[in-house]
């Protein structure tokens, strides 16, 4: 036997009055995703996040992340490198197809220490120098105007702040445990007219060889050393900050600059 209920009024009312919400609301779910997206990408552009491991192996660090004493050849003249003269400039590119909600950096250091010392030819000359990371200032006004391009409008202190955190946190360059970033060649290529630094480079205690032609300059008493190089955080053991599923990025590779100026000893 079938029996068939009636329906109230009621009923009737409020199926249709839910009936209708759910259809208001599915017609806002892409609207309401796409702005849950928005939100989570300018939350995320410059806040602290840890970076990742790379699922392969990392490269393996020298111990205790720095350098040996260099050996300054003998007949080979010293230099010092004059901090107050010198800069680095590292450039940080935004990827990812929201881009647009995040910003340029650029990160400079001015207490660069160390020396070169100058041989009778490039072969005999190098240098070491080191760049402590918690001296590194991010995105400060009169470097992104000098900068120019993209990076050249100024960023909120806020988005400064939070990007020295998560670049100096242990996932990234680890400024607690691995306090420099050390640059160092024993033996220069080329000719004095057109030098090249065979360097290796240091950083979150990963070591690789970079290539970095230099503009020198050299009087009797000092020298100026100008040259820009380009190197993946991937490379150091680094995964770049992302968020939102990759909409937003920070790029993998850096462009790194300097002016160095040594004098005498």
């Amino acid at each position: 036997m079938v029996t068939h209920e009636r329906e109230s009024a009621t009923d009737r009312r409020a199926h249709g009055h839910a009936g209708s919400c759910r259809a208001r609301a599915l017609g806002r779910g892409p609207a309401i995703a796409a702005a849950a997206i928005a939100l989570t990408v300018l939350a995320a552009g410059c806040a602290p996040r840890p970076a990742e491991r790379p699922v392969q192996p990392p490269p393996q660090p020298a111990a205790g992340g720095t350098a040996q004493v260099p050996v300054i050849p003998a007949g080979a003249r010293a230099f010092e490198i004059d901090a107050g003269k010198s800069v680095v400039t590292i450039l940080v590119n935004r990827a990812g197809p929201f881009a647009k909600f995040a910003h340029n950096h650029v990160v400079t250091s001015g207490q660069e220490t160390g020396i070169v010392w100058e041989g009778r030819d490039p072969a005999g000359s190098g240098f070491e120098i080191r760049v402590p990371v918690a001296s590194l200032v991010v995105d400060d006004p009169a470097a992104r105007a000098a900068t120019g391009g993209e990076f050249a409008g100024e960023v909120p202190e806020s988005a400064r702040e939070g990007t020295y955190r998560n670049m100096t946190r242990p996932e990234v360059l680890d400024a607690a445990d691995v306090p420099e970033v050390i640059v160092r060649c024993d033996g220069m290529i080329g000719t004095w007219d057109r030098p090249v630094a065979a360097a290796d480079l240091t950083i979150r205690g990963v070591t690789r060889r970079v290539e970095i032609p230099i503009q020198l300059e050299r009087t009797a008493s000092s020298l100026m050393a100008r040259g820009s190089f380009r190197v993946r955080q991937s490379d150091f053991g680094i995964t770049p900050f992302s968020a939102a599923g990759g909409a937003i990025q920070v790029g993998d590779e850096l462009d790194l600059s300097f002016e160095i100026v040594a004098v005498a000893r």
